[in-house]
């Protein structure tokens, strides 16, 4: 049974999440789940659930809350989340927050924090849209932050670089409204619970570590 570090991530779409849960991960000897990845998986290994998740995706529909909060539920239960885990991406709307405080009751559980990562769009906008991924090895940079070496060409393995859909800023207009109107509601509901913590998401990862390992200080001990 899990007895670490408890902590959901919330923040948008570029707002740098899935780097500090990676970061919290080595912190706490946690593990850290990432519904993208534990449907994969789970699809991949073609689990009772990964089928059942697969019918949808293969249609391009999204999966249902249920599925998700089961595959959640079952990840709980393995054995590297003994000392505690950091949840990414999960929960996303208030039901499945209600569902995850139900599993955790059933655990004997509760949640240690949630924090927030506050970054203002126009600086997600510019994270995101800058981004360009080689069409041969996937490998990813930025025109600004990262830029490669000669324009349009991966500096790994000299193949075309591209601009994702996803990436385009109109589409990040889109994920970041989205998230607006679904996950952000959830600050409210942790912030009623006395668990939710504000954190600045805009600087170097270091200085974005600090602030988290600063904010959890007092809720995991």
């Amino acid at each position: 049974m899990a007895t670490g570090a408890r902590v959901v991530l919330l923040g948008p779409p570029g707002a740098g999440k899935g780097t500090q849960a990676k970061l919290l991960q080595e912190q706490f000897a946690a593990c850290q789940i990432s519904t993208g990845d534990i449907l994969r998986r789970a699809v991949a290994q073609k689990t009772p659930l990964g089928q059942e998740a697969a019918q949808y995706i293969n249609r391009g529909a999204l999966v249902p809350d249920d599925v998700i909060v089961n595959l959640v539920a079952e990840r709980l239960k393995e054995k590297d989340c003994d000392q505690g885990f950091i949840l990414d991406g999960f929960p996303r709307t208030i039901p499945q927050a209600e569902s995850l405080d139900a599993i955790l009751k059933r655990m004997g559980l509760s949640l240690n924090g949630v924090l927030s990562v506050q970054v203002p769009q126009e600086v997600i906008i510019e994270r995101l849209a800058g981004r360009r991924t080689c069409k041969t090895c996937g490998a990813l940079c930025h025109v600004v932050f990262d830029p490669p070496k000669k324009a349009g060409i991966c500096d790994r393995c000299g193949g075309e670089l591209f601009q994702r859909d996803d990436d385009r800023e109109e589409t990040i207009a889109n994920r970041l409204k989205v998230y607006e109107n679904q996950t952000a509601p959830l600050a409210h509901y942790y912030r009623e619970r006395g668990l939710l913590r504000e954190i600045d998401g805009v600087g170097a990862i270091d200085e974005i570590r600090a602030r988290v390992s600063g904010a959890l200080g007092d809720l995991v001990t």
